[in-house]
């Protein structure tokens, strides 16, 4: 979905009995996922020491191989937590996507708390938490999840900041196969003339690499999207143009996004529904506008070729 890959990242300092100022270590978790190793190779690309926080270390193997210390912990384990960022100058969590939350949200209230313990007991000198655009929306819907966490995660006594990001460009990599396969693509973003702020992963993990490596105090929030805002249409149109054939975008009624959203054996779809509505309706948007928001560098024809290329 969007920023809505539902994904956290936070960024924790290296303590008294660790390697010292001169010699920082950058402890990710969700490493092994698209923005979290992307975060870590533009770390790794600047010479810069990582920490790999796997569940599973196997699945950590590969970033051994590049010289990555590589520490076990679970996103619901505090104690592991703690320990995996001990002596770290910052750290990347990766909070797994729940796209069909319980109705009270308590399973983001879970996350917040031991996400909040960890970093306390761990003292990190700063924080840096992947959330979305529209963290700030008073409206219950999908995203709250992230409302939650920052919440919580405002609470700390270190600086933090909450990078909120727009609609991952990437997130039509579904939209390939029809585009493809039937020169049709479906919409749930509508009317498919209106605007949309997307950003492509590279950018959010370039702009989050950098923010692990700034010093800055108190709360801060950074918004980033493309440089222009997309239309689904425009989405429609790339493909067209990349593809060769003719491509056409068509909305999906919403009122069948329900029936739609449990025969595919989503028990709470409404949150997701009004997430979508958010958007269409235009108040799930960056709290500094257009305007307020930085800027990525990869543009939507990269993104979908690169989509189209890896299928």
């Amino acid at each position: 979905m969007v920023a809505c890959s539902l994904t956290a990242i936070l960024v924790l300092s290296i303590g008294s009995d660790g390697q010292g100022e001169n010699n920082p270590m950058f402890a990710i978790t969700g490493i092994t996922g698209k923005v979290g190793g992307e975060v870590a190779r533009n770390l790794l690309a600047g010479n810069q020491p990582v920490r790999a926080v796997v569940r599973d270390v196997r699945k950590g193997e590969p970033w051994a191989q590049l010289g990555c210390d590589l520490v076990r912990a679970d996103i619901n384990d505090a104690g592991a937590l703690t320990s995996a960022f001990a002596a770290a100058e910052s750290v990347f969590v990766l909070v797994p996507p729940n796209f069909d939350p319980s109705p009270d949200f308590h399973e983001a209230r879970a996350t917040a708390a031991t996400l909040k313990s960890a970093i306390e007991a761990a003292r990190p000198g700063r924080v840096v938490y992947l959330s979305t655009i529209g963290g700030q929306a008073t409206q219950s819907n999908l995203l709250t999840q992230h409302t939650i966490i920052e919440q919580v995660l405002g609470e700390l006594s270190m600086p933090i900041t909450f990078l909120r990001p727009g609609w991952f460009m990437e997130n039509c990599s579904w939209d390939v196969a029809p585009a493809i396969n039937d020169g049709v693509i479906s919409s749930f973003l509508q009317p498919i003339d209106k605007p949309v702020p997307m950003v492509a992963t590279a950018d959010v993990a370039r702009v989050a690499a950098e923010l692990l490596q700034e010093t800055w105090n108190g709360r801060r929030v950074v918004e980033l999207e493309g440089l222009h805002r997309v239309t689904p249409r425009e989405i429609a149109t790339t493909f067209a143009d990349l593809l060769g054939r003719p491509v056409r975008m068509e909305p999906i009624p919403r009122e069948t996004w329900e029936s739609l959203f449990r025969s595919q054996g989503m028990k709470n779809p409404i949150p997701r529904i009004k997430m979508l509505d958010g958007f269409n309706e235009g108040w799930i948007e960056f709290e500094g506008g257009e305007a307020g928001s930085r800027k990525g560098k990869v543009g939507l024809q990269a993104v979908l070729q690169t989509l189209i290329e890896s299928r």
